[in-house]
């Protein structure tokens, strides 16, 4: 059956594709009036947006979805998958128990990008730390330390550090980084130092930690060394730089 038989077939269609341009494709031409429209391709923010308005312009409802599980969790209760999902909350307030059974449901918000946004930000998140622990490895694969050894400490020592998320959202929130600080810039800006110097001695590419020490090195140099490394988040606000300038 073709993607316009299926949707013809049911109110509440669910499209998981390769990305945004491949929906569009699929549903060329496919009679969305009166349906349901859930995507749950991985997309940004703009094209969520973007499909939302699509969608709407051709007489659907329509949810945006981001998959937060591996193939393995889909369809297992207990794994801890879930959904992200923005749009339309009487849609997804009608569908959400056929939409619980793939993974949990996470509904967050009116604005049909907030899936992705929420979707995006945790990946990126997971990526960096992919990268420190690649890192990690690459600094003990010269030494006689077996990384199925080493895989337990680094394990316990990422998990004990997750909870300065919740002290950095305090922070960013209250525009106070200087509060509740342990460890301050100029110390960790000293302390990176090692990290690069300890690179170097291994034979080991510092590619991975230098846009992050760079950054922090800068934020330092703008005076900022008593509070905490969160505010060097404010170098990556391209959009407040650009309305900075003069």
């Amino acid at each position: 059956a073709s993607a316009a038989e299926a949707v013809a077939a049911s109110r509440l269609v669910i499209v998981c594709l390769l990305d945004d341009a491949s929906v569009g494709a699929a549903l060329d031409g496919a009679d969305l009036t009166g349906r349901d429209l859930v995507n749950l391709t991985t997309g940004t923010p703009a094209e969520g947006r973007a499909r939302a308005a699509w969608a709407t312009a051709r007489g659907a409802r329509f949810l945006d979805g981001g998959i937060m599980a591996v193939p393995p969790m889909i369809g297992s209760p207990d794994s801890g998958g879930y959904v992200f999902y923005s749009g339309s909350p009487e849609l997804f307030e009608e569908h959400r128990d056929t939409l619980a059974v793939p993974a949990g449901t996470r509904y967050v918000g009116e604005d049909a990008g907030f899936a992705a946004l929420h979707d995006v930000a945790l990946l990126s998140a997971m990526s960096g730390m992919f990268a420190g622990i690649m890192h990690a490895f690459a600094l003990i694969a010269p030494e006689d330390i077996a990384p199925r050894d080493f895989a337990p400490l680094l394990v316990s020592w990422l998990g004990a550090m997750t909870g300065s998320a919740r002290q950095a959202a305090d922070q960013i929130e209250s525009g106070d980084y200087g509060k509740g600080v342990v460890s301050n810039l100029a110390m960790q800006v000293a302390g990176n130092a090692t990290l690069l110097r300890t690179a170097e001695e291994q034979g080991v590419s510092p590619e991975l930690l230098t846009p992050y020490t760079a950054l922090t090195e800068r934020w330092l140099a703008e005076g900022h060394g008593i509070e905490d490394t969160t505010g060097a988040m404010e170098l990556l606000n391209l959009r407040r730089a650009a309305a900075d300038r003069p």
